[in-house]
């Protein structure tokens, strides 16, 4: 096989993976841990709210969902839901926020940078915005790991190139 087709089926193998959390059955409230796991696979992250348990699984960096399966203290599916939404980002308070709390309302982001001028690092999020436009969430942590400002615009990945000039 030439090195051309051999990239095309690496690409298109990697590709249908990326999507095998979209692809699969969603879980039903009241399903076991075991039965989650089963239909969903490995979460990509697992985070403690006081008595419930959330397994994450992500579609990042580059994927614009991540659903959230919160365990109650039984270990049973209590809910299952997309949580990219402007709605989740909006439960996210400004000034009082943790990393803690970041990560249980909507996960790991797909980006960390720095802003040099307030010393504060920056989680980046993609997702739809309204359902509709490709946009990048960006949350601000200050030295302490406080949420002090959320912005968000749009994604400059799905930017045209050519914008000519006037």
């Amino acid at each position: 096989m030439n090195p051309l087709n051999k990239f095309a089926t690496l690409a298109a193998v990697l590709l249908l993976s990326g999507c095998g959390t979209m692809l699969r059955q969603a879980p039903n409230p009241g399903d076991p841990a075991e039965v989650v796991q089963s239909k969903m696979g490995t979460p990509t992250g697992v985070y403690e709210d006081g008595n419930a348990r959330l397994l994450e699984y992500a579609t990042g960096p580059m994927g614009q969902y991540t659903y959230m399966a919160r365990l109650g203290p039984d270990g049973r599916l209590v809910s299952y839901e997309q949580v990219l939404t402007s709605e989740k980002f909006g439960t996210i308070k400004i000034d009082q926020a943790t990393h803690g709390d970041v990560l249980r309302a909507v996960g790991r982001p797909a980006e960390r940078s720095r802003v040099a001028m307030h010393n504060y690092e920056v989680w980046s999020y993609r997702y739809k915005e309204a359902g509709v436009w490709n946009s990048l969430m960006h949350v601000h942590f200050d030295e302490q790991g406080v949420v002090r400002q959320m912005l968000n615009g749009p994604d400059p990945r799905y930017e045209p190139r050519d914008r000519g000039v006037w």
